[in-house]
């Protein structure tokens, strides 16, 4: 018994591993975009990263919007998937692909349309506010692409094809590189355009992106993809999708929401610890690659088990996940804390950011056990089709702990961005906990959301 047990270890191990190494590959593109164009803006002032990363707080909410659908079609395709049901995975598709296009051109609109009254909420100084004006005039603009390639990458890694959205990723990441390049530094005879150009380059990328996964969609799809199907509604599927959609991307929203209001409560601190604090979640944002890796990739493989009526494997193999998570990601917090003046000292010469930037990073090391946990058992919950207890405490402790925490910690008492950075660490932590004991009370079993099949899952290596 001991021994097929050990088996069956290795080739959940081995399932995982083939799953998740791609997503490893993209989520680390993804960060590295994002520090790329904090790294390129720092050339232009301190004060542009930190207008761009009030307005990246913005965007970060609209992605979650877009989320609604794509997280809920992902984890109904990972189970459909599971099932062997290829027509229940192009109906899901049909589905997800109409709404988040739909819904994607209209924030598009009202981001555009409203920047002013957005950007006015962060009471920013004259050259902060003209940076984040024109960079949310560009971005705003072409928001409806990423609802289209967050919608089409969750789809394609249900489905199995992780490498598909890691090549889209990496091209993504050259063609954004090379625009902030040309735009920024005025190279091969480009305008310097500084953030107007990163802004353009960021747009543009988005646009071209979106096109190439489409495409890799209609290729990769079991069976064929009218275009009638675009245009037929049925309550079934959009219930399905909601039904894991909406509460997920709620978690989110709520934390998105949250992290705005704690924005605001750090803009009052100063120019330094807003750009500090732009950087740091940079680097923390390392930290938690892999995290994020093993939790988009539960979020597939226990979905394809639970679809498949596998709950007690789906069960164990969720550990297997955390525990290799949250080793990487405490040797990685490790390194940040022990260099933290170095690495601050990479980006900025001002000696008060890069000495409150080092403290941060020791703090965001006891943080991320608690966020790594997070991360992964909210995914596995998700994808089981246990949505809506995670968003329910989300709720309750952001709103309860982090916010109030960071005022008092951060505003009242004194401690400024590091009591910020505390109160977060007391969210995380306590969530985890809860949502630990959640995974073991095996309160998620039955609740699929797909007529279970008894087919093995299929070859992820195709």
């Amino acid at each position: 018994m001991e021994r097929l047990t050990n088996t069956a270890a290795i080739s959940a191990k081995r399932q995982l591993f083939l799953i998740t190494w791609p997503i490893f590959i993209e989520v680390f593109l993804q960060m590295l975009m994002r520090f790329s164009d904090v790294f390129m803006l720092s050339y232009i002032s301190d004060d542009a990263v930190a207008a761009i990363g009030v307005v990246n707080q913005v965007m970060m909410f609209t992605f979650v919007l877009f989320n609604f659908t794509a997280m809920g079609s992902g984890v109904v395709v990972s189970q459909f998937v599971g099932a062997n049901n290829p027509e229940g995975v192009r109906k899901t598709i049909a589905h997800a692909i109409t709404i988040n296009l739909s819904f994607g051109l209209f924030i598009s609109a009202v981001v555009f349309s409203f920047r002013e009254q957005f950007i006015g909420l962060f009471s920013l100084e004259a050259e902060l506010y003209e940076f984040a004006m024109t960079y949310m005039s560009i971005v705003g603009a072409f928001l409806f692409a990423q609802a289209m390639i967050l919608t089409v990458s969750a789809i394609l890694q249900a489905m199995g094809h992780t490498k598909d959205v890691m090549f889209v990723v990496l091209i993504m990441n050259a063609l954004n590189i090379f625009g902030n390049y040309v735009f920024i530094f005025g190279a091969l005879g480009f305008p310097e355009l500084g953030v107007q150009g990163v802004a353009m380059a960021t747009s543009a990328m988005r646009f071209l992106a979106m096109i190439g996964i489409f495409v890799l969609l209609v290729r990769r799809m079991p069976i064929k993809l009218p275009f009638k199907a675009f245009l037929t509604f049925e309550k079934e599927y959009l219930k399905k999708i909601l039904q894991i959609g909406v509460p997920a991307a709620g978690e989110q929203l709520s934390y998105n929401i949250s992290q705005i209001v704690i924005t605001i409560f750090v803009t009052s601190l100063g120019p330094t610890a807003l750009a500090t604090r732009v950087y740091a979640q940079n680097f923390m944002g390392f930290m938690t690659i892999f995290s994020m890796s093993i939790s988009k990739g539960m979020q597939i493989f226990i979905g394809q088990l639970v679809g498949a009526g596998k709950d007690d494997e789906a069960y164990h193999n969720m550990f297997i996940g955390v525990r290799h998570a949250l080793t990487v990601a405490l040797t990685i917090g490790s390194v940040l804390a022990i260099f933290g003046e170095q690495v601050f000292g990479i980006f900025s010469n001002d000696p008060d950011v890069i000495s409150l930037g080092a403290t941060i990073l020791v703090i965001g090391l006891i943080l991320e056990p608690g966020r790594t946990s997070n991360l992964v058992i909210i995914s596995a919950l998700r994808a089981s089709g246990d949505a809506r207890f995670p968003v329910l405490i989300g709720m309750l402790i952001m709103w309860g702990v982090a916010i109030p925490m960071s005022y008092l910690l951060g505003i009242q008492l004194g401690y400024g961005l590091a009591g910020v950075w505390v109160a977060m660490l007391m969210d995380e932590w306590i969530r985890a906990g809860i949502m630990w004991w959640r995974w073991r009370s095996k309160r998620w079993m039955g609740k699929s959301l797909v007529d279970r099949g008894q087919d093995i899952i299929e070859d992820l290596e195709r």
